[in-house]
């Protein structure tokens, strides 16, 4: 299944509500991961960037590869969609690193290019895990560590269409996980835990750690509506998961 053209579109059509929904969110400050904004600080997923080759998949306006470019990485931004890397490059800051466009799927990149891959939400959200894994894996050097956010398997099998919000009610076959179907032909992508931790080995990954992030009890969803509101303080909602290549 080709979902990049549908993919793009629904991006460039989208990015401009986007942008003006979720960039104060998104770069309040540094760092912050997922639906609920957790600072990496409180989950140490990332280290120390200083002097290392940085690609971000799926940069969107760039909040992420803008902050760690000021932290003295070599950021490279990839998006698919152009009206996201205008917004990218339209943003303050945006002189500091190279804004690239591209498939998650099919990296313009050479083997081994960099030193650190991540995700938040971008790239293997929105490209087949299967293709998309063993892309970021070929451009790492070894050593070199994949690092990604997506939402948890426990989200979107409570998630319920008709109500469009999260609930405590089971609402799909967990083992059918796949592809999610995003309106307009677009598409986003999730697996089983096992399934993932499969990809990831099958791409020449360790696993060092899965963190899944906990909010606070008021802490608020930028995205998405739960029910009850401190849903994701009892389930996790997302996965943040933190590779290496050996």
């Amino acid at each position: 299944m080709n979902s990049v053209p549908a993919n793009r579109r629904l991006w460039n059509r989208i990015s401009s509500d986007y942008q003006h929904r979720h960039d104060p969110r998104i770069g309040a400050e540094p760092r912050l991961w997922g639906m609920y904004s957790v600072p990496d600080a409180h989950l140490g997923a990332l280290g120390d960037v200083t002097g290392k080759r940085v690609l971000e998949l799926g940069c969107g306006a760039g909040q992420w590869s803008r902050a760690l470019a000021a932290e003295g990485a070599a950021v490279v931004g990839l998006d698919l969609s152009e009206a996201q890397l205008a917004a990218a490059a339209r943003a303050r800051g945006a002189d500091r690193y190279p804004l690239v466009q591209g498939a998650a799927e099919r990296l313009p990149f050479a083997t081994g290019a960099f030193d650190l891959v991540f995700c938040d939400f971008g790239g293997l959200s929105w490209a087949p895990p299967h293709l998309a894994v063993p892309e970021a894996a070929r451009v790492l050097r070894p050593g070199g560590r994949l690092v990604f956010n997506v939402a948890s398997p426990w989200f979107e099998v409570c998630y319920d269409e008709t109500a469009a919000r999260v609930t405590t009610t089971l609402q799909k076959d967990y083992f059918g996980l796949d592809t999610i179907a995003e309106g307009d032909g677009a598409t986003t992508y999730q697996l089983t835990y096992g399934d993932w931790i499969r990809t990831l080995i099958r791409a020449g990954l360790v696993v060092d750690d899965l963190i899944e992030p906990r909010p606070a009890p008021d802490a608020l969803n930028g995205y998405n509506e739960t029910e009850p509101s401190d849903w994701a303080h009892h389930w996790p909602a997302e996965m943040l998961w933190v590779t290496h290549k050996p």
